[in-house]
């Protein structure tokens, strides 16, 4: 019988302040403690579903203890876990307790969560952690107080072992986004599988298979929560990956290769972009002739001047990436750990001896030369997959989010002359970030003619559904009529956005022939629609008068404004339009003469 078993090490988290330690409170604290924890849980639920996210649990819990409704953020752009949770609740909210695994804020310029508790008659809410992005951070939490509701967070309010634990439970669970927040780099984890003699291949380079079929299952759920995969030029000529979750729905990460010299081969797993998308990062001026080839495939080519781990992780920082799994090689592996981009390390370690001198390990030559200068993994677990070890540990500890990102208020404070909310251009892009409201994933459904002759509507959860959807729309094709329905009813926005584009990558004949003469205007009609349905954003838009919005994609230079500017950023001067004819009816209005 095969011994099965889970060992981890505590992590050095420290909760700060201090409550009394008499038994009612430390019968308060486990009960506290246990729902944070299921919220903590709930908040994972989508993960390899979805592509990564702020994760959001929600529990209201009765003064009795027991659980009325629960709720956790699904994807970026759908239904707060707050507003699910009071929905399957319902009379039960009023006097009850919320608890939360993180200040709500998935949508920056949205209150729909915070308005959901209010109005639900929450009479207490339970907070793991504030939320680690500084435009959000307390503003949840001074709201909920302003409006009576007494608000308690983890590591602020009181001190407890098993608080501290379930406030250990909340960072991990989004660790993330905390990194993000602080490092300005993607949450990066190193996974590999080794011989018990530290091999990752034969001396041949054979690697097929080191791990069991257990622990490569293991790997796909792992993929399947990350945004991205990425792999050397060698794992790329050596193995012929495909780098896919296999789980034949959900997300499915964008494969990375890192190349300096782009000596790959024609013919790779990679260069096959029907299902999901390649991209492929090398040194500037490498291999043009490669470059056009690569394209030809729709593999997108992206170059730097200095190829190097930093460099390509602030640039997929800068287009919304927040965790990226490395199944690199050794050499590419130590060039990673040096540059400091490696947070999480995880080892399949199989029952195996393979030896050989010139058999590849995980990690190259980091320049170390004694025992003394070994990194030392923190908050390290042990498992047994089958009949292999995982081992995993952090190579570097989760930011404390106290003293490292003061909230918005506190920078003002600290330079009075900051003023975070009047830049001269103002950059948005994901949701969560600042003016994330301004993003066509935000949750704002749109009601919307359906054109022709009917007089009647449509509702769509959000202008990314509806702009998706136009795509196809009018062409005489069953197969275009049913793609436009599965976008109607996708769960999400980037759900609706997969389709649209798989679609029109694939079936290019089911797209109406005048779609290039009408996206601009399909869009603008949307973001009317949107900006005129929420006064809230309307007022949010009219609030940057003076300013230019750019919305910060790297990568799409047609809505986006591109890497270095080069962008046409026609979703950022649509808005700017609207901005001005909102401003142009405001001064007609004011020059009307009174009736009165």
């Amino acid at each position: 019988m095969a011994l099965s078993f889970r060992i981890c090490s505590s992590s050095p988290l420290i909760c700060r302040a201090t409550l009394s330690n008499g038994d009612n409170s430390r019968n308060y604290h486990t009960t506290d403690a246990a729902f944070i924890r299921r919220a903590a849980d709930l908040s994972e639920m989508s993960a390899g579903l979805t592509s990564p996210h702020p994760n959001f649990g929600c529990v209201i819990a009765t003064s009795s203890g027991k659980v009325a409704g629960e709720g956790y953020l699904y994807a970026q752009g759908t239904q707060p876990a707050e507003v699910l949770a009071v929905e399957a609740a319902g009379e039960f909210c009023r006097g009850s307790t919320a608890y939360l695994n993180m200040e709500p804020g998935d949508c920056h310029g949205d209150h729909t969560a915070v308005s959901a508790l209010v109005q639900a008659g929450i009479e207490r809410v339970v907070v793991g952690i504030r939320h680690p992005l500084q435009h959000l951070r307390g503003s949840a939490i001074r709201e909920l107080r302003s409006q009576g509701i007494e608000v308690n967070v983890l590591g602020e309010d009181f001190e407890s072992k098993v608080l501290e634990e379930a406030r250990k439970s909340c960072l991990l669970v989004n660790a993330p986004l905390i990194h993000r927040a602080c490092s300005r780099v993607p949450f990066s984890v190193l996974k590999y599988a080794m011989t018990l003699d530290g091999k990752i291949a034969a001396s041949s380079g054979h690697a097929a298979w080191i791990s069991s079929k257990l622990s490569r299952t293991r790997v796909f759920e792992l993929r399947g929560g990350s945004d991205a995969v990425i792999v050397g030029g060698n794992t790329v000529r050596q193995d012929d990956p495909r780098l896919t979750a296999r789980h034949g729905h959900g997300h499915t990460p964008t494969r990375i290769v890192m190349t300096q010299s782009l000596d790959l081969p024609e013919k790779a797993n990679l260069w096959d972009v029907s299902e999901v998308s390649t991209i492929v990062v090398t040194q500037r001026g490498a291999r043009k002739s490669f470059q056009k080839f690569l394209a030809s495939k729709g593999v997108e080519v992206v170059e730097f001047d200095m190829l190097n781990p930093r460099e390509v992780m602030e640039y997929f920082h800068l287009r919304g990436y927040l965790s990226i799994l490395w199944e690199c090689g050794g050499t590419l592996a130590a060039s990673a750990i040096s540059s400091s981009v490696i947070h999480k390390v995880v080892a399949f370690v199989a029952p195996k001896i393979i030896g050989g001198s010139k058999a590849p390990s995980p990690v190259g030559d980091l320049g170390m030369v004694e025992m003394t200068q070994a990194l030392n993994l923190i908050d390290v677990c042990y498992e047994q997959v089958g009949p292999d070890m995982l081992v995993s540990g952090y190579l570097q500890p989760i930011p404390d989010l106290l003293p490292v990102i003061p909230s918005e208020d506190a920078t003002v404070e600290i330079d009075p002359s900051v003023d975070p909310f009047e830049p001269s251009i103002i950059f948005f892009y994901k949701t969560w970030d600042l003016y994330g409201s301004f993003s066509n994933f935000s949750p704002h459904p749109i009601r919307m003619p359906d054109g022709g002759e009917s007089d009647d509507y449509t509702t769509w959860s959000s202008v990314e559904h509806y702009y998706q959807a136009n795509k196809f729309v009018g062409v005489e094709n069953p197969k275009a009529y049913d793609c436009v329905e599965r976008i109607r009813t996708a769960r999400s926005p980037e759900e609706a956005a997969l389709i649209g584009r798989s679609t029109l990558r694939r079936k290019p004949e089911l797209v109406r022939n005048d779609w290039e003469d009408v996206k601009i205007e399909v869009m603008y009609k949307a973001l009317k629609c949107k900006f005129s349905t929420y006064p809230h954003l309307k007022s949010m838009l009219l609030s940057t008068i003076g300013t230019v919005l750019v919305e910060a994609s790297p990568h799409d230079l047609f809505w986006g404004g591109g890497r270095e500017g080069e962008g046409l950023n026609y979703l950022g001067r649509l808005l700017m339009q609207l901005r001005s004819e909102y401003l142009g009816e405001s001064s007609v209005s004011a020059e009307k003469p009174s009736l009165a």
